[in-house]
């Protein structure tokens, strides 16, 4: 069950650091001018983009505010991205 639970954080982790990465391109925000916008450091944005790093629900949604993203459009991209049936059950 353990590793299961492990298998599933490590996807939306990495689902999330890629929609990061992905917004912050296209914006072509460099991380230094993204991460001040927030109060952030540059070395905690690039372990969140680099999927290293377990966000709190508070670092979500100011993420979101620098990249102009509602969290009802993360939540519809890491729908995309992990699909309908993934649950998010027991990991939150």
């Amino acid at each position: 069950m353990q590793d299961e639970y492990n298998v599933k954080k490590q996807k939306l982790i990495f689902a999330l650091a890629c929609i990061v990465k992905k917004h912050r391109t296209v914006q072509n925000k460099s991380i230094s001018k993204v991460s001040a916008e927030i109060l952030m450091t540059k070395s905690m944005w690039q372990t969140l983009e680099a999927g290293k790093k377990d966000p709190q629900f508070s670092t979500l949604y100011r993420v979101c505010e620098a990249l102009n993203i509602s969290l009802a459009d993360l939540n519809k991209e890491l729908k995309e991205i992990l699909g309908e049936d993934f649950s998010l059950s027991g990991i939150l």
